[in-house]
């Protein structure tokens, strides 16, 4: 097997067993675990770290993992762990017209319309009373199609492939069921799950949730010459996967820091997303003299790592005609005069120059001055810790729907890419700070 294929074929697995940000995180510490990086844990002192491999989960949607060799500047790499979609309702049984319903609520801005008539399943997190009255947490997943959104049949309503509003309230409850009387209790099914995810929990009842529709059908290697994988949650998963396969790797003689944030699709305002103070408090535990956290963040440089908008084949007039990301041609550097990517001329060269020391192509993007600009972590952490930054990311194409697509060699030529800042290389003296 190639390199490329195999890099292939890790993605899909961290995909598969990613339905959510809570799974995700939790893929990305099995994956640092794995090659012996220790877990923190936030309610501990930490004393003055020795030199060693690290990571630290906050709200079990969100890590951070590091190298650490005692103090100086930080190579780090951010992305986010969650993606648009649908998120149950905190009583989410509803029975219309003789079918079971689940009550959704949309969270991000997720593309509607391809949630119609496919298989879907439920994942994410419940929290439960042990027999002894303690509160514990667990994951879920369904791991089965147990839900589908009916499109209304064309016969009743001919203007439906022109351009119809999606109402969130009432057109996208998912059928779970017949609302007959053997339906089962959906408090049951949670219990059953939860028995099935973990055979030695003895749950007294579930007490609240945060579930999640998704589609279980595996990520595709698509194309004649399996060239495009589709899946859902391309974004940003591929940039978590290729940051966590970048740590793994990274030279120990170097402050290498990845940090994946939940709630980036909603804004980022939580305690586990980029406008919180988790990487700031992890900063601060490994360097908590202020001058010295200064300099060494002066220092440092970031790479903000989220998917970009490859040209469309079909909607080309979408791109500034000057920059047009496409598919295949390696990662792409994001640019925005008012700061929704934090993008500078000398990030953009370091980045430019990495990718030419890890033998990987770079493209650019900026939208057209007459559409508006989606935005990332990158500009939120750079106003944060102020630190030097880069907004980039693989091309793509049905960005935050349900199933999303990206040329397979882009997730490849991104990982190496990763891994390369991760290295000591040529481009730490390209650019001279003043």
């Amino acid at each position: 097997m190639t390199a490329h294929a195999a890099c292939a074929a890790e993605l899909t697995s961290f995909l598969r067993s990613s339905p959510t940000a809570f799974h995700a995180a939790a893929a990305a510490a099995a994956l640092l675990a794995e090659q012996g990086f220790v877990r923190l844990d936030e309610q501990a002192a930490w004393g003055r770290l020795p030199a060693g491999k690290y990571f630290v989960l906050r709200n079990e949607s969100s890590l951070i993992g590091f190298t650490w060799s005692g103090g100086g500047a930080f190579r780090m790499i951010g992305a986010h762990t969650d993606s648009p979609g649908l998120k149950l309702k905190p009583k989410p049984l509803r029975r219309e017209q003789g079918c079971l319903q689940l009550a959704v609520e949309i969270y991000g801005g997720a593309l509607l319309r391809p949630w119609f008539d496919r298989e879907l399943s439920v994942a994410g997190r419940v929290a439960w009373q042990d027999k002894n009255g303690g509160l514990r947490s667990a994951l879920l997943d369904f791991q089965r199609p147990v839900a589908v959104i009916p499109s209304l049949a064309i016969h009743l309503n001919r203007e439906a492939n022109k351009q119809q509003e999606i109402n969130a309230q009432t057109d996208m409850a998912p059928l779970i069921g017949l609302a007959t009387e053997t339906a089962a209790d959906f408090q049951e099914l949670l219990r059953e799950e939860l028995r099935r995810c973990c055979p030695d929990a003895e749950p007294a009842g579930i007490i609240d949730h945060e579930l999640f529709l998704y589609d279980p059908a595996p990520p595709a290697l698509t194309g004649l010459k399996s060239e495009f994988i589709t899946g859902p949650h391309l974004d940003n998963l591929v940039s978590c996967f290729a940051a966590a396969q970048a740590l793994r790797s990274a030279d120990s003689s170097l402050n290498c820091l990845i940090v994946l944030n939940d709630h980036e699709e909603v804004g980022s305002v939580s305690a586990a997303g980029a406008q919180g103070p988790f990487l700031r408090d992890v900063l601060e535990r490994l360097l908590p003299e202020a001058e010295a956290r200064q300099a060494a963040l002066r220092g440092s440089f970031f790479i903000s790592a989220d998917n970009a908008h490859a040209v469309h084949p079909n909607f080309a007039a979408k791109h500034d005609a000057l920059h047009l990301p496409q598919l295949g041609k390696g990662p792409v550097i994001k640019f925005n005069a008012n700061q929704r990517y934090a993008t500078t001329a000398a990030s953009a060269a370091r980045f430019r120059q990495l990718c030419a020391e890890a033998g990987v192509p770079a493209q650019d993007f900026v939208s057209r001055s007459d559409m508006g600009c989606g935005s990332t972590i990158g500009p939120l952490t750079a106003a944060g810790i102020g630190v030097d930054t880069v907004d980039v990311g693989i091309p793509s194409l049905a960005m935050h729907s349900v199933r999303e697509t990206a040329a397979s060699v882009d997730c490849w030529h991104f990982c190496r890419a990763l891994s390369r800042f991760f290295s000591p290389g040529q481009s730490d003296t390209l650019w001279q700070k003043k």
